[in-house]
């Protein structure tokens, strides 16, 4: 019995040395530390992982080539009692003449010199000239804004001298009672109260079929089935503008070489989610846009610069 019993403790001893080699080679290699090459371009790297962030600012520069009607203050872009039929006259030409906007560290053509910069949310001016200018025309704004104090939609000037676009993530199935009743934020009552305020300021809140007609034609062109939640402000925003001008150029939404993790310009906060999108289709929104780019290339990798037809420009083929 005892030779057996030592053959049985040398197999097991054999067993667990195997298994202990086999261990110790996994751990090595999903555990390799060794920097990977950098892509030559972090979005159409993340195009064939779908894995890695693809980090770039909310930010659009859009604009009409034939400058803005009478009414408008042409150094701010800012409207004044501009009649809400004037909106689509005077954003219909498209964008003006070719522009360069480059970083901080390179020189910037300031987003002044357009005839129309759209901004997003809360993204403020005041002590980032340098990067953003001052102009704004456009501010599309989601009904957290109008709704949390911590804003102070009634007050800022952020929110003043400027045409206004207010939506709220309504369900996709539901009817505008229903949404009336029942918005995601109530962004309503403080819509009304500013339009008593400024009875002369374009203010619109997007219809919610809208939204969710982005995000069908956003699932339409994904192979990955993506969760129900609305499209970004900043997706939003660019598809307006390319619905109101004959072209739409777009800073940094698809992100150049000089992507970081920095989630906006204005504050210190850092998330992969703010491009991977936690809630909103961000992923999936950046890559439709990059293949609708008909810019550079080189724009592209170095500028995150992004050229988009206006949709007056497109033209289905027949029977698509």
């Amino acid at each position: 019995m005892k030779p057996h019993l030592k053959q049985w403790r040398q197999g097991m001893l054999c067993g667990v040395f195997a298994w202990g080699l086999l261990f110790v080679v996994i751990f090595l290699y999903f555990t390799d530390s060794s920097p990977a090459t950098p892509a030559p371009s972090s979005f159409s790297f993340l195009e064939t992982r779908r894995l890695l962030p693809a980090q770039g600012r909310q930010r659009a520069i859009m604009g009409a080539s034939e400058g803005l009607p009478e009414g408008a203050d042409s150094r701010q872009g800012s409207p004044q009692g501009l009649p809400p039929g004037l909106l689509q006259t005077w954003a219909r030409d498209g964008f003006e003449r070719e522009q360069e906007f480059l970083s901080a560290q390179t020189g910037r053509t300031s987003p002044n010199s357009h005839d129309a910069v759209l901004r997003f949310n809360s993204a403020p001016t005041r002590g980032y000239e340098k990067d953003v200018g001052n102009k704004t025309t456009i501010r599309i704004i989601n009904s957290q804004i109008l709704t949390n104090p911590s804003y102070h939609f009634m007050d800022s000037a952020l929110y003043k001298d400027v045409i206004l676009v207010a939506w709220d993530p309504a369900p996709y199935s539901a009817n505008l009672n229903l949404w009336y009743k029942k918005p995601d934020y109530n962004l309503f009552t403080p819509y009304v109260q500013h339009r008593q305020r400024n009875p002369n300021q374009p203010f619109y809140i997007l219809h919610p079929k809208f939204i969710w007609q982005l995000w069908d034609v956003i699932q339409e062109n994904t192979k990955e089935k993506i969760q129900p939640n609305p499209p970004s402000s900043g997706f939003i925003g660019i598809l307006l503008m390319m619905n109101l001008c004959g072209e739409v150029h777009v800073y940094e939404y698809v992100p150049s070489v000089r992507q970081t993790d920095l989630c906006h310009y204005h504050e210190p906060y850092h998330d992969a989610a703010c491009t991977l999108g936690a809630y909103h289709p961000l992923l999936y929104e950046k890559l439709l846009v990059q293949r609708l780019n008909v810019g550079a290339h080189g724009d592209l990798h170095r500028k995150g610069k992004v050229v988009l037809p206006g949709l007056q420009a497109v033209r289905c083929p027949p029977g698509a």
